[in-house]
């Protein structure tokens, strides 16, 4: 049985303020192409569908295709919800859905409720249960769950405790994979996820899964494996640049009566990279060992020790798809200049006074062309003054 382990998608999501609609449905071809090619059995989505909890027609338009080519192709997807969905509008119409193979598993009641698969042939054979636990916000669901205390490991370990039994009711040597949408203790965060918990991170041990053959996790959007039998997919696109590092792509996950199979990589490249660039202006416009990035979405961090001008414009006549600018000045000037307080008591004149606001606020000193504009500017003011 071959299993593919994705999870947040994020349909929806926007990159640093541009659009990924077009990516997303790049990223949907290649995943109808990779359950062609390797004969997936089933599709698993560990939570965050979407990227809010009322997506826009165009996104929901997006994912409907999905399910009707994957329906087409006549494979079984598992969905959980994640913290950026609405639980209550991704499941509507679940129990329908699950009849052209589609299993939501968005409520508490139905997380111990498995898709049930024949591992062994014949009446009684061992079976596949693929369950799904959805995100759990603690305090709305520790009472339903019979959970000791209202924090991420009880509700989560009492959901598991739930799994645990129904599994017991199961035929003799069948396997188990659980699907959660939570922060497992191990993973390596990147800044594009939302915080499952407020005042503190909200993680839950790993140990949590051991009585599974394969834990598909969701949240976190780097692909790593925390263990053998735990492994996030992260998500199939960056959604920051602290993912510039990250291989996209999913787990192909095999399971038979024995247990746990081969679990591999399956990469996505995706349409356009990202790259980190850090340096003076006039170096990064002239080394040609940036040349792969002038096709990549962009986040330069220029260390002059004054600010150039028109800095983004020029940026971009290189690096087109530069989309974030920041300064961190080489020499860090500003802990050795004055305060900007000291800098208006001890101000020689009024040209001395704009021009220190002007070095101020932009970390650049008025230039030869702006002292003659702030002089003209200031005596218009002082002739205006005196028809007065």
């Amino acid at each position: 049985m071959k299993l593919l382990h994705t999870s947040d998608w994020h349909l929806g999501r926007s990159f640093h303020g541009v659009g990924t609609l077009e990516a997303q449905r790049r990223f949907a071809d290649q995943l109808l192409a990779t359950v062609a090619d390797e004969g997936v059995d089933v599709v698993l989505l560990a939570g965050d569908v979407y990227d809010r909890a009322m997506p826009n027609v165009d996104v929901v338009n997006l994912f409907d295709d999905i399910l009707a080519r994957l329906n087409k192709a006549g494979v079984p997807i598992m969905i959980t919800s994640g913290n950026h969905d609405s639980a209550t509008r991704l499941g509507f119409g679940g129990r329908i859905m699950e009849r052209g193979g589609v299993h939501l598993r968005t409520r508490v009641a139905d997380l111990a409720i498995p898709l049930l698969l024949p591992l062994t042939s014949g009446e009684g054979g061992a079976q596949l249960a693929i369950y799904g636990i959805p995100y759990l916000e603690p305090r709305l669901v520790a009472d339903e769950l019979g959970a000791e205390a209202p924090t991420h490991f009880a509700v989560t370990e009492a959901a598991v405790q739930k799994i645990a039994a129904d599994l017991e009711t199961r035929a003799p040597g069948s396997a188990a994979v659980v699907l959660a949408h939570t922060f497992a203790s191990g993973g390596i965060t990147s800044a594009s996820e939302r915080d499952l918990s407020i005042g503190g991170v909200g993680a839950v041990p790993l140990d949590l899964f051991d009585g599974f053959s394969y834990t598909a996790l969701g949240h976190l959007h780097g692909r790593q494996k925390l263990s053998e039998t735990v492994r996030y997919s992260g998500s199939p696109l960056p959604y920051s640049f602290s993912e510039a590092d990250h291989t996209k792509g999913a787990w192909l996950v095999e399971v038979t009566a024995s247990g746990l199979g081969e679990v591999r990589k399956v990469d996505w490249p995706v349409q356009r990279g990202l790259s980190l660039l850090r340096g003076k202006l006039e170096e990064l416009l002239a080394d040609p060992q940036w040349a792969a990035a002038e096709t990549h979405f962009c986040q330069v961090t220029l260390t002059d020790n004054n600010r150039p001008a028109n800095a983004m414009e020029r940026l971009r006549t290189r690096f087109p798809h530069t989309l974030v600018l920041m300064f961190e000045p080489e020499n860090a000037r500003d802990l050795a200049q004055k305060s900007y307080s000291e800098r208006v008591a001890n101000a020689v004149d009024e040209l001395d006074l704009c021009c220190g606001f002007l070095d101020h606020v932009r970390r650049r000193p008025a230039g030869d062309d702006e002292q003659v504009v702030l002089r003209e500017a200031l005596a218009a003011v002082h002739a205006q003054k005196a028809a007065l």
